[in-house]
């Protein structure tokens, strides 16, 4: 299933025609532990926030397993606020992650977030977290959207520092461009804060929550394009100071010192970038030119891209690269190891070659190693002959190879090990066939455990991971194969054997030691390990299993039984 990633969406408690200072905690997301939040009348919500009555309609009580449309399952609460609630949930038509805002249909805000995620999912940019489903059905209102297991949300990217100018560069591009297209198809954001905002893993920035986040809240704006860009300058500021544009602090960052006023990224960090710098003062002080340019401020997307366009364009850094090392001679020769090396020009005088043996002890050695040599090849070509006369004496049918080398060479013979115990393994879910397990070992093929019927298959995940037996072998034995008999064939079953640590073993298959697998159609399965492995305790795990007819205990569907099982060593 898909991991915990950053594909909900957050509900801070800022909004409106106020500047984002965002006064609550910091706001959820999927890929980050970050589920706190508070609404307190002391940090103050925006004015243009709906008022919640008394009488308003609780959160929808749901919990994990829950299916919506008989198709999304409920897997996880990111979020429970305001009469909301945001999950992680699975479409098991498609197979996939997705995320899910629900809330009541009689909620004061059902028709706005409907109205909002129609019109966000007819924008279709692929610079967006795309709305996949608004339904209204069984007193509830959810609405569906993508989910993305590889994006990281800037909040997280801005925790490890400041962003590179290159990269805060291409955040501001993409943003601004973004959101000047939503406008131009009369959608606002209104919630553009740093967890709306998500980084892919290939440098893609994405925007969430168009639209819908303002809606979940009850936030609208008189000026949406002005809040709009001015949330994009705040962004902007953020990635250059790692510092939030305001005296409050927010999203992890902190804020200004107090009394000071806004003033410039590149007063608050050195080595900031003059144009981006200049570049987010426009984008935040709309009711003036900022003090170091007389450049008029940018009120609107459409006007932040044009600027940007205007700056010459930041190139990516260049690739660290590191020198090799220099090549170094050695002066290392033979007979020469220590001595100072010769200065150049400098002749150096050829040795002279030691005199040949010509005095009467030398004629006396040469002589000495002629025989020696004149011997060893007589005894070679004896010792050679004696050989090939043995290989003739030993093809002869009669004579019987009765050495320990001939033994060695033999395949050792296999023998059956038997099976003192087995239970079920359940790693997820519940079990199949608990009275079943000791059919599969007690030497009657016409008994068997089986499995429950799967709506899709072959293979069982998500629904399970698999499902399978742990045997008890009596003692630590080596084992070498495992032969099993199967009660339905067809495509396809997948069996995988695993050396367990005991008969109760809560250690997932990954982490055991595989000892062989085998995807078979027909209704048997032998399994060889590459070489014998020594356990006590083996797991036959079933990881795809056929589709299969109705019988008497189950209906149709993707399903298998195992009839038999033994083990050799």
């Amino acid at each position: 299933m898909a991991e915990r990633s950053t594909a909900a969406v957050d509900v801070a408690d800022n909004s409106g025609d106020e500047p984002l200072t965002a006064k609550a905690d910091e706001a959820t997301a999927d890929g980050v532990a970050q589920t706190r939040e508070r609404e307190t009348a002391e940090e103050g919500t925006a004015e243009t926030e709906e008022p919640t009555s008394p009488g308003a309609a609780s959160p929808p009580e749901l919990h994990s397993g829950h299916k919506l449309a008989r198709r999304y399952r409920l897997e996880e609460c990111v979020t429970r606020l305001d009469g909301f609630s945001s999950w992680r949930a699975v479409d098991e038509k498609l197979r996939r992650a997705v995320g899910v805002h629900l809330l009541p249909a009689d909620h004061p805000r059902a028709r706005s977030v409907l109205a909002a995620a129609r019109s966000s999912a007819l924008l279709g940019d692929p610079r967006f977290v795309h709305v996949l489903d608004a339904v209204e059905e069984n007193d509830l209102v959810y609405v569906v959207h993508e989910w993305l297991p590889d994006a990281t949300e800037l909040t997280a990217l801005l925790a490890a520092g400041p962003l590179e100018a290159h990269d805060a560069y291409q955040l501001v591009t993409q943003v601004a461009q973004a959101m000047a297209a939503a406008h131009r198809e009369g959608l606002a954001h209104l919630r553009l804060t740093p967890s709306a905002v998500l980084r892919t893993s290939s440098g893609q920035y994405r925007i969430r929550g168009l639209a819908v986040n303002a809606a979940l809240r009850g936030i609208n704006s008189d000026t949406p394009q002005r809040t709009d860009t001015e949330a994009v300058g705040a962004l902007l500021y953020a990635s250059l100071t790692q510092r939030w544009p305001y005296e409050d602090d927010a999203y992890g960052l902190s804020g200004l010192p107090k009394g000071v006023g806004l003033i410039a990224p590149d007063q608050v960090r050195a080595g900031v970038h003059r144009g981006l710098s200049e570049l987010a003062m426009r984008a935040l002080v709309n009711e003036g030119a900022t003090a170091s340019r007389q450049e008029p401020p940018c009120t609107t997307p459409e006007e932040l891209v044009k600027a940007i366009g205007e700056m010459p364009r930041i190139r990516p850094p260049e690739p660290a690269f590191t020198a090799p090392p220099e090549y170094q001679r050695t002066t290392y020769q033979q007979g020469t190891y220590g001595r100072t090396a010769p200065r150049p020009g400098v002749t150096q005088p050829v040795p002279t070659p030691p005199p040949p043996l010509q005095s009467r002890t030398g004629k006396a050695l040469k002589w000495a190693v002629s025989a020696l040599l004149i011997a060893a090849l007589g005894l070679g070509s004896w010792q050679l002959a004696d050989a090939l006369m043995d290989r003739g004496n030993s093809d002869d049918p009669g004579n019987a190879d009765t050495s320990d080398e001939g033994d060695k060479n033999k395949p050792k013979p296999t023998r059956p090990i038997k099976i003192t115990d087995g239970a079920e393994y359940v790693l997820k879910g519940g079990p199949q066939d608990l009275q079943g397990v000791p059919n599969t070992y007690d030497g009657d093929d016409s008994t068997y455990w089986r499995s429950k019927s799967f709506i899709e298959g072959p293979k069982l995940a998500p629904y399970k991971p698999g499902v399978g037996i742990v045997y008890d072998l009596g003692e630590e034995q080596d084992v070498s194969t495992a032969s099993l008999g199967l009660r339905y064939g067809g495509d396809h079953t997948t069996v995988e054997l695993y050396a367990a640590d005991s008969m109760s073993s809560s250690t997932p298959p990954s982490a055991m030691k595989k000892i062989g697998t085998v995807t078979t159609t027909g209704q048997s399965a032998k399994i060889k390990a590459k070489k014998p492995v020594s356990t006590r305790y083996v797991l036959v795990w079933l990881t795809d299993v056929p589709q299969s007819p109705r019988d008497e205990y189950s209906s149709a569907g993707y399903k298998q039984a195992i009839t038999d099982v033994k083990f050799t060593g």
